[in-house]
């Protein structure tokens, strides 16, 4: 079971809580629940009578397509995060440049070539996509958690000596610097290497299931909790092995046009992240369909969309029927684990 976060009336992190306390200190009204993507955590109304803290870990286990987090003291597992990579940038910028280039061979208004803009970046932007959403999860943790440090681990490629093969991988390097710089300004990181994560997985006696895409606890959290018990130890088992599965949301914010023009070759403007004056993402609650995300808007009415899968609901939602409950930029669901389940 999840901790409950607690924050002081200035929203400074304290020690997590059991969801029972909380809801005893929300009865007495000591404490105001809400909601921050996905986490019910409680705000604290009156002075707490102990700012006492412990270390709390996060453990983070990188990834090509799913990544893992463990936020973890001594005596609790308080969360533990699966989160889908960013993945789609690479694609995105092949695309706009194409599409630049075909405008610049039309009969039509365009900008000229700017050659004085190359490579003054030294992180390719797909790079720095995947390297930004682990930040940004580490950033909203530790707004929920007295975060005392970080424990990577340090991923690295395999180099053959051959320069085209072995060039590919140098922005990884740099992403990766890039990465624990950022991290070190919120709390002190530590670093481990894969080998180091097996033996400690292996000293634990728990096994790591293969099969990459499952969202079990066993698959990557696995690492990212046995990274986290690296430093503040515990419990040699895991505690808690429920999951809460982060999919970040995909924006179309400067694209000019579709891709696909319509009767005549006439192309319809496309992009945008605003819907009928609500922020694309954003965490609503709908009188019919209950919590869900917004997406776009047609004809005065809004697109609504499932947190579970982000399959469309309805594209006929009025403004008036939806009440607003916080921004957000990847929708949220939870996994409970079949070992965690069966103890009820």
């Amino acid at each position: 079971m999840f901790s409950v976060p607690v924050v002081d009336k200035k929203s400074v992190p304290l020690m997590p809580t059991s969801p029972r306390r909380a809801a005893r200190w929300i009865k007495t009204e000591k404490a105001t629940p809400f909601w921050s993507k996905g986490v019910w955590c409680v705000r604290l109304n009156v002075e707490p009578s102990a700012r006492h803290l412990n270390p709390v870990v996060v453990g983070i286990d990188p990834g090509s397509k799913r990544e893992a987090f463990t936020i973890k003291s001594r005596d609790k597992t308080h969360l533990n995060i699966l989160a889908h990579a960013v993945d789609w940038v690479k694609d995105a910028v092949e695309a706009r440049k194409n599409m630049r280039r075909a405008r610049r061979f039309r009969k039509t208004p365009c900008r000229q070539p700017r050659f004085d803009n190359r490579r003054k970046s030294k992180i390719p932007p797909s790079t720095k996509a995947r390297w930004q959403w682990k930040l940004r999860i580490a950033k909203w943790l530790t707004k929920l958690f007295p975060i005392s440090g970080f424990v990577v681990e340090d991923i690295k490629a395999k180099t053959r000596g051959q320069r085209r093969w072995d060039s590919s991988f140098s922005p990884l390097e740099v992403g990766k610097s890039w990465f624990y710089e950022e991290l070190g300004k919120l709390a002190p990181v530590k670093t481990r290497q894969g080998w180091e994560t097996k033996e400690l997985r292996n000293r634990l006696g728990l096994k790591k299931t293969h099969s990459k895409l499952v969202e079990k606890f066993s698959v990557h959290n696995v690492d990212s909790w046995v990274l986290a018990w690296d430093i503040v130890s515990g419990n040699e088992k895991p505690d808690n092995e429920s999951l809460l599965v982060l999919v970040p949301l995909r924006f179309h914010r400067r694209q000019l046009y579709a891709f696909q023009p319509s009767k005549k070759g006439i192309r319809r403007p496309y992009g945008g992240t605003r819907s009928l004056g609500l922020k694309r993402g954003s965490l609503v609650k709908h009188s019919k369909h209950g919590l869900c995300y917004i997406g776009g808007s047609s004809k005065g009415m809004l697109s609504l969309h499932s947190l579970l899968d982000g399959n469309r609901i309805c594209q006929n939602a009025k403004l008036k029927n939806v009440s607003f409950k916080g921004f957000g930029s990847f929708r949220f669901y939870r996994k409970e684990d079949a070992a965690n389940s069966s103890h009820g």
